[in-house]
């Protein structure tokens, strides 16, 4: 409802804070109505995690400075998941001691600048997916935990499980896991035997944690008890298994597959926003939509001045002022010279209007403006 209000060309709002489920706490001076989406409570940490951050210190960078050692961590990531998949196919067991350096490398990356590596592991081809899921879900997971504010070692244990989760992928048959077309109730019951396959190869390798199992068998489950394999609900799914489950759809849905187009990075989180109910944990999807921004790089969206403009870098203040950059007038119907625009320091000069469909208005190769 929130996320609708703010899309809908409303300035002001009055809150009623003495009606608030928050009334002991001091009222804010000034509060963004999107903003209380993503800035609900997280949902606790593991029992026995400490309540601070912990995680590695990694000084703050700009997307641009990051992208090039992002690049790196990425090729050498859908390298390394491609050999994993591969021995896990011949009958080789898996080794997530071998993963650790990965893990820990996209984990850097993401606290220096988390749009870097995930955008642009969001650009994969419809052959890679499989792979670079693995790595897309292990950045979104180390993303997440540091916005749940989980320590080092439990934002480890994310990053594992996130490439680990889809391991079960490498016992379905390539002809049903590529299908181009709709799949049949019975392709559909062998893909969803993948959560299982992947645990017994995780416990079959060893050297997995309990919470990147756990993760690997119960991604798909959902908090209504409508998932699988063991239709588990609400308080009976893990925290990591609740973040493997928002991680693990963002990515699928905004990445090109077989079957379909990949969404808008800012159209997913829309859409995602109406599955929250039965699907996800809310406060954990709330501080995945923090963790990303409700306007995610790459999304295109449509200005107050009737211009579009691509999303490059989160502003870091707030969730509804990211940087842009301006490439079309839509009332002329001109392309225009690229320009940036930071939302934040506009002064009110401009503002997201709503999301667009690069289709609808003829555009290709958004990444060009960002990942530069």
């Amino acid at each position: 409802d929130l996320v609708r209000i703010a899309e809908s060309g409303i300035r002001e709002v009055w809150i009623d804070t003495a009606r608030g489920t928050d009334v002991a706490a001091p009222a804010a001076a000034a509060v963004e109505v999107a903003v209380e989406v993503a800035e609900a409570a997280p949902a606790a940490a593991p029992v026995g995690a400490p309540a601070a951050v912990v995680a590695p210190p990694e000084a703050p960078v700009a997307l641009a400075e990051e992208l090039t050692r992002a690049r790196r961590i990425v090729d050498a990531g859908k390298r390394q998941v491609v050999s994993m998949f591969q021995e896990a196919r011949l009958g080789a067991a898996v080794s997530v001691e071998a993963a650790g350096g990965l893990v820990d490398e996209i984990a850097s990356s993401v606290l220096r600048n988390p749009g870097a590596l995930v955008s642009l592991a969001r650009l994969k081809t419809v052959d890679d997916y499989t792979y670079m899921h693995s790595v897309a879900v292990c950045a979104l997971m180390v993303s997440l935990a540091r916005t749940l504010g989980l320590d080092a070692a439990a934002t480890r244990e994310a990053g594992m499980a996130g490439l680990m989760h889809d391991l079960g992928k490498a016992r379905i048959p390539v002809e049903v896991l590529n299908k181009p077309g709709r799949l049949t109730d019975a392709e559909f019951g062998v893909v969803r035997r993948h959560p299982e396959h992947g645990h017994a190869l995780l416990v079959e390798g060893g050297g997995a944690g309990p919470g990147v199992l756990d993760v690997c068998l119960h991604h798909h489950e959902k908090v209504d008890g409508s998932g699988y394999p063991h239709r588990l609900k609400g308080a009976d799914i893990s925290l990591l298994a609740k973040m493997g489950a928002v991680c693990d759809v963002y990515d699928a849905i905004t990445s090109n597959r077989p079957y379909k187009a990949g969404w808008c990075p800012a159209e997913s989180v829309r859409r995602m926003t109406a599955w929250c109910d039965g699907h996800f944990d809310k406060a954990v999807f709330h501080a995945f939509v923090k963790s990303i921004g409700i306007y995610p790089v790459g999304s295109l969206v449509r200005l107050a001045s009737d211009r579009l403009a691509v999303v490059t870098e989160q502003a870091g203040t707030s969730l509804l002022t990211p940087v842009v950059k301006v490439i079309y007038a839509i009332g002329s119907g001109v392309h225009l010279a690229p320009a940036v625009l930071d939302l934040a320091g506009a002064a009110g000069e401009d503002r997201i209007v709503s999301i667009e469909s690069a289709e609808k208005w003829g555009i290709t190769g958004l990444e060009k403006h960002w990942a530069v």
